[in-house]
């Protein structure tokens, strides 16, 4: 019996993975769907969204093939119109959360999105209402192998950027979102292609919050990233690492 239930926590776990590296391709294609259509057309060379969106495809080991047929989807009209949605709110313990989503149906979308924050201890709010708390920033990320913190540092600042963390696993260039294509295309000069390289809302400051209150914030992030029609979520809450890694152990 110890066999078989290893062998069942095993497959649960790898249909997990699958789930999740199926939501990711969905992300993706769905992110060169709209780059292609608002972006400037299907030439990645002349669409930096479409660049940005082909490259965290590979970084994501996106098949290449899964990426060429999404360009060619939304090239021919084929792929479903889509409209990028954001959505805002408060969490559990008063996080405040934006929520993005590509969707074929605003009204789904919308009530999906409310119902999710209702369920789990949070509220919607107005655009608007919590965006001002974070700085929308393009984040591009280089393994350490890119060259040591003083030279990316050089780099970053060459290229237009605006700071630079670096750690014990990478280094995290941020740039000022409408300046992305000039910093990313000097920074693909200067180091190589990026790991990846994202449109994010980083937070100006994080709330601190228990495990009590944790709990009920991840379950809610969880459910959001499930939906099919959302695409990112970000939040401003700070969890300590012990209690992080308690509500995250499976």
């Amino acid at each position: 019996m110890a066999g078989h239930s290893q062998f069942k926590n095993i497959m649960f776990r790898k249909g997990a993975q699958d789930k999740k590296r199926a939501k990711v391709f969905s992300r993706i294609s769905r992110e060169i769907t709209i780059a292609v259509k608002t972006g400037g057309g299907p030439d990645p060379s002349a669409n930096p969204r479409l660049r940005l969106a082909i490259q965290n495809g590979r970084a994501e080991n996106m098949p290449k093939d899964n990426i060429e047929r999404a360009i060619k989807k939304a090239a021919g009209n084929e792929a479903d119109n889509m409209d990028e949605m954001r959505y805002e709110g408060y969490g559990p313990g008063g996080v405040a959360i934006i929520v993005e989503t590509l969707t074929d149906n605003k009204n789904r979308s919308a009530a999906a999105v409310r119902s999710y924050f209702a369920k789990n201890g949070g509220a919607m709010a107005e655009t608007g209402a919590v965006s001002f708390m974070f700085d929308h920033v393009c984040e591009i990320v280089y393994p350490l192998s890119a060259g040591s913190a003083d030279d990316v540092l050089e780099a970053a600042i060459e290229a237009g950027a605006d700071d630079v963390v670096t750690d014990n696993e990478r280094h995290v260039i941020y740039c000022d979102f409408e300046a992305t294509s000039d910093v990313t295309t000097a920074l693909t000069t200067a180091l190589g292609d990026p790991t990846s390289a994202n449109i994010i809302w980083k937070p100006q400051n994080l709330t601190a919050i228990n495990a009590d209150k944790g709990e009920t914030l991840l379950k809610l992030i969880a459910t959001l990233e499930d939906d099919e029609d959302v695409q990112n979520v970000f939040a401003n809450f700070d969890i300590p690492d012990d209690v992080m890694a308690k509500l995250t152990a499976a």
